[in-house]
């Protein structure tokens, strides 16, 4: 047999290979009876018209179906018996005297992101940027889904979200919600850290997209990289239903 002379390809142009990745694929195992749905940021200010950063938002999450997925997963989820998870995002007023704070933490305070008018109070939180989408609601708010407190930046290390999923025994993550590149790889990173097996729901989310690139396309190169699996929304609803 002739030996090609073709030199062997380099890890760089292998994973430039779709066919022939550089990465192994994910291998996470879906096991129910320890899986949780984390959703993040499921409210109107990311995910409505009517949200404050639909300008930046919008075209993502329309053109990935991002609300009818998360809608798919909620049910999902529900119906196969697992833990649901949301992790929210809320602005107190005592949170807009912050001293410093990175660019878009800037532009959250300005444009009044996730504001509530105080932590013990929902005044004015129904139908509010702040507020679940409503088409959430029946399965955010049946009495059986862990609400963590608001993470505040981006990740989940300010809220109680570990703890919450910790009492559950959970130990792996079915991951989705807003926004791709910021709160969700947080929540990735930091749920990684901790010792959770995590799979990023790739079509359940969304980025912006700003002069400086798309988010969501950002995101995806670091969902590759670090989670456990990179599912799309028809393969967790196949392996929620699967019994076997």
């Amino acid at each position: 047999m002739e030996q090609s002379d073709k030199p062997a390809a380099t890890p760089a142009q292998r994973y430039a290979d779709p066919a022939d990745p550089a990465l192994p694929r994910g291998a996470m195992k879906l096991d129910r009876t320890r899986a949780a749905l984390v959703v993040v940021d499921p409210q109107i200010d990311f995910l409505s018209p009517q949200g404050v950063s639909w300008p930046v938002f919008g075209r993502s999450i329309t053109e990935l179906d991002t609300v009818m997925h998360l809608g798919q997963l909620f049910a999902a989820a529900k119906q196969a018996g697992i833990t649901v998870a949301v992790s929210p995002h809320y602005y107190y007023p005592t949170d807009h005297t912050w001293k410093f704070g990175g660019p878009l933490e800037h532009v959250m305070h300005d444009i009044g992101m996730f504001g509530r008018k105080g932590p013990l109070t929902l005044d004015g939180f129904e139908g509010s940027g702040a507020d679940f989408l409503p088409e959430f609601k029946p399965w955010i708010l049946d009495g059986r889904t862990l609400i963590a407190s608001p993470h505040k930046v981006y990740g989940p290390e300010t809220n109680d979200l570990v703890l919450q999923l910790r009492k559950q025994g959970v130990s792996q993550v079915i991951l989705a919600g807003m926004a791709a590149n910021l709160c969700v790889e947080s929540h990735l990173r930091e749920l990684l850290e901790q010792g959770f097996e995590v799979a990023v729901v790739r079509d359940a989310t969304a980025g912006p997209l700003v002069p400086e690139g798309d988010g969501y396309q950002a995101a995806l190169v670091n969902f590759r990289f670090l989670a456990h699996g990179l599912w799309t929304t028809a393969q967790v609803l196949e392996l929620l239903r699967n019994r076997d």
